[in-house]
């Protein structure tokens, strides 16, 4: 079992026990922003989606013009040797990572051939299934690709989601529904959204200002075989106002229902505990 805050990392190619340091002060990543990590999770014995996760920390490297320095493959075994050193019934979420190590000679461009990996896996529980959020808005957007790495999941990225966060939190809201820059409605600050409305599914249509994520992937997939239709359409705070359930999807806790958007309350409806229902028997499929 890992020490101290239940962490193992893997780095310089070999687990270390804890939270082993993994970057130096001069490094790319640690005082110009070049890292990108991935999420993925351990739970039930389970690690549903972890080769689409794997594949995905190598597609942001290569969009912050970092060179990914181990395949998909090699990854998955790599975190499978991790998880050996939890408990079967551990809930672990496991972050990939990659950061530039040398700059060119702007210092401001990474150079490709020199980049830093490394795994962390650190115990962390599943949210309780009675688990919910209320949400308000936030003055704060979600960027463009023309300003922001937005095809990437960034650590750059975080600080804007973080600021998001705390107004929310200083209105005595959980999270926040943010628009992207036309004013349509994107995500929350840390999961992507869904609304229902006369037993329909609306999501927002990926654009480019917000990750899709795998977890948002697996839920419209899953919704849709079970004969539910599920739109990817524009969206309006206005529509979410009027919807009948609204729900939150991402990687740390899959399904997360909203119980109030500001003045507009909701009950945990029969599309989220249906989506919920439909996740937890496909992971426990891929056993």
């Amino acid at each position: 079992m890992a020490v101290g805050k239940n962490i193992r990392t893997y780095f310089d190619g070999q687990w270390h026990n804890g939270d082993a340091p993994i970057m130096r002060a001069a490094d790319h990543g640690a005082w110009l922003g070049s890292s990108v990590f991935d999420g993925a999770r351990f739970f039930d014995g389970l690690t549903p989606d972890l080769v689409a996760h794997c594949e995905r920390v190598n597609r942001s490297a290569e969009a912050l013009l970092l060179t990914p320095t181990v395949t998909t493959e090699q990854m998955v075994e790599i975190v499978r040797e991790g998880l050996d050193g939890y408990a079967k019934g551990s809930a672990v979420y496991i972050r990939p990572m990659y950061w530039g190590i040398d700059g060119d000679a702007t210092a401001i461009v990474p150079q490709q051939d020199s980049t830093g990996f490394a795994i962390c896996l650190e115990e962390i529980p599943m949210a309780p299934e009675t688990a919910s959020v209320t949400l308000t808005t936030t003055r704060f957007r979600r960027p463009v690709l023309e300003s922001a790495v937005v095809n990437a999941k960034a650590g750059c990225l975080y600080p804007n989601n973080a600021r998001m966060l705390k107004e929310a939190k200083s209105k005595g809201f959980s999270n926040a529904l943010v628009a992207d820059a036309l004013g349509h409605v994107a995500e929350t600050a840390t999961a992507n959204i869904f609304m229902v409305r006369d037993g329909e599914v609306f999501t927002p249509t990926p654009n480019g200002t917000f990750l899709a994520g795998i977890t948002r992937a697996r839920h419209i997939k899953n919704l849709r075989a079970d004969g539910v239709t599920v739109h990817e359409s524009a969206l309006s705070f206005e529509d979410f106002h009027k919807a009948d359930e609204v729900f939150m999807t991402g990687n740390m806790n899959k399904i997360t229902p909203v119980t109030a958007l500001e003045g507009t309350q909701y009950q945990v409806g029969p599309i989220a505990r249906r989506a919920r229902e439909l996740y937890w028997d496909w992971a426990a499929s891929t056993r």
